[in-house]
């Protein structure tokens, strides 16, 4: 039985759980894939903690280097994050004529345009299928599964942290810090949370969905981002009324031409598959021309949901080594009918908006004033009640407008004496 040899640069959380899945289902690997993947050597600055798979400390090198020279190394793993030094580690690798696998969105959302190309122009792959909603085969399924398809638009939930914060306001009816501290305690987000609640998170694994769909390498000044610190209790009590539930979702969407490429809290029907994804569950619903609507769901983190996607990518690599084939995984068709990119300010939704404003005759008039001058029209509006206060919120929904002209007209409304704090506008998306 012939035996591939992997190289470990990174022997964290997922690192270990890939040594432990090679470890303990090694002869169910061999009898599935004829193959023996063999673990050469490991690097990580901690070579001293325990984890929770036992390895031969032998293995263990601090230095990335003594991995990526070692000729008898075959696939470089990476599982270090980060953008340096993990990405000259990668160049490293592809230059010494080894296949890469890894699970660095946000590397790969930056600079993975230089490191495609450098793979491409070695006869190397770099697999990434862990990038993406970790051990949810969406890569493969995208590069793959729909090799045939021409994609119209992508939903996806796709970060953990933020979609356990939004299902305890829902579900629990407490306010985001609450949930924030809960997702802390459990685990479930980083000491400093900023990229996943504001939105970076899931913006890196937009940037890469775009280009398996669309064969385009966007960057992040080309996607609106906003994440979802702003979304209050009453928000998604307010949603439940409309029958909406709040979601931060990554968005791609081709229209007339255009693409355009978003990431922002988005109200949904209740009904629809996307709004009964909680917790640390991701989701990816993709609208293709011939297998029609189709949705990927499963964990979008864990150890071990990530480590069998970095798995599932050695299989592949230690195939094609094995058969002498150069099968690459980047051939990407460029999707010739998009012309150019949508800016936020053009793209077109409905809206919930609520404003906290004074509680005195003539206010709903003004801020309906307002709105009609940039052409905006009001499809409900409701004002809320509240005991021993001045300042109620007034929550509106409003028919389909430019983005330019309702964030034109919010900053007109938000400098009105009677309004007491800046508006929140949440899109609607029928999906």
């Amino acid at each position: 039985m012939k035996k591939i040899n992997i190289g470990l640069i990174g022997f964290g959380n997922v690192g270990s759980g890939v040594v432990k899945i090679l470890r303990e289902r090694k002869s169910f690997l061999c009898e599935k894939i004829g193959l023996e993947i063999e673990i050469k050597k490991i690097c990580d600055k901690d070579t001293a903690s325990r984890r929770n798979v036992s390895i031969d400390h032998k293995l263990l090198t601090k230095e990335a280097r003594d991995v990526i020279n070692d000729p008898q190394i075959d696939i470089i793993v990476e599982l270090i994050g980060g953008i340096h030094p993990a990405k000259e580690y990668i160049a490293e690798s592809l230059k010494k004529g080894k296949n890469v696998v890894t699970a660095n969105k946000a590397l790969l959302a930056e600079e993975g345009k230089e490191l495609f190309a450098l793979a491409r122009d070695r006869g190397k792959n770099i697999y990434f299928e862990a990038s993406v909603c970790a051990g949810i085969p969406i890569i493969k399924s995208l590069r793959e599964g729909l090799v045939a398809n021409r994609f119209s638009s992508i939903f996806g939930i796709v970060n953990g942290t933020s979609n356990f914060i939004l299902s305890q306001m829902s579900g629990n009816d407490c306010e985001f810090s609450h949930a924030l501290k809960k997702a802390r305690a459990e685990g479930f987000a980083e000491k400093d949370p900023t990229l996943d609640i504001e939105g970076m998170d899931s913006a890196h694994k937009l940037i890469l969905l775009v280009y398996l769909c669309f064969g385009r390498m966007v960057s992040m000044e080309d996607i609106f981002i906003e994440g979802v610190s702003r979304i209050s209790l009453a928000d998604v009590n307010y949603a439940k009324e409309l029958g909406l539930e709040i979601k931060l979702l990554a968005i791609a969407k081709k229209e007339a031409g255009e693409l355009e490429v978003r990431v922002h809290p988005t109200m949904i029907p209740s009904k629809h598959l996307l709004a009964s994804v909680n917790g640390i569950f991701n989701a990816i619903y993709v609208s293709s021309d011939l297998a029609g609507d189709l949705l990927f769901y499963g964990p979008g983190a864990g150890q071990l949901s990530a480590a069998s996607g970095v798995v599932s990518d050695l299989v592949d690599a230690a195939h094609n080594i094995q058969a002498g084939l150069f099968k690459p995984t980047l051939n990407i068709g460029l999707d010739k009918s998009i012309r150019k990119l949508r800016k936020i300010d053009e793209i077109e939704s409905r809206y919930y908006i609520r404003f906290m404003a004074v509680d005195r005759p003539g206010v709903l008039a003004k801020v309906s004033s307002v709105l009609s001058r940039f052409g905006i029209s009001i499809a409900s509006v409701t004002q809320k009640e509240r005991r021993r206060s001045k300042i109620v919120p007034i929550v509106m929904v409003i028919h389909g407008a430019k983005e330019k002209n309702l964030r034109l007209a919010l900053e007109s409304i938000d400098r009105l004496d009677s309004i007491k704090e800046k508006s929140v506008a949440i899109r609607i998306e029928e999906v």
